[in-house]
């Protein structure tokens, strides 16, 4: 039987074949629906052999997708590009800058 080093010490984040982090979440929730994908075709009656190919691609299409991500990113990128996106580019303040000094009573409360 084959022993596979997952954890390799404290504080280290989670590898597996090369594959680190939320990857290996992709990979497995990516497989996880290619599967069900499959079944469900296959019980609806759809030809053996498309399901078989759609499987067989499905697979290999995320495990591809999978390790190029990793080799492209690394371990923290997909949060890196994420949080990227979601940063704006430019702060619009459409108020006049001597509404910023002018003493408004109303403003400050506790």
């Amino acid at each position: 039987m084959n022993n596979y080093n997952i954890n390799k010490g404290i504080g280290r984040t989670v590898e597996f074949k090369g594959l680190k982090a939320q990857y290996l979440f992709i990979f497995a929730g990516g497989l996880l629906g290619v599967l069900v994908l499959v079944m469900v075709m296959y019980m609806a009656g759809v030809n053996s052999y498309a399901c078989l190919f759609i499987g067989v691609g499905g697979g290999s299409l995320i495990i591809w997708q999978t390790f190029s991500l990793n080799t492209k990113y690394g371990e923290h990128g997909l949060m890196k590009v994420g949080s990227k996106k979601r940063h704006p580019r430019y702060i619009i303040c459409r108020k006049p800058v001597s509404s910023y000094f002018k003493y408004n009573p109303k403003s400050i409360r506790s």
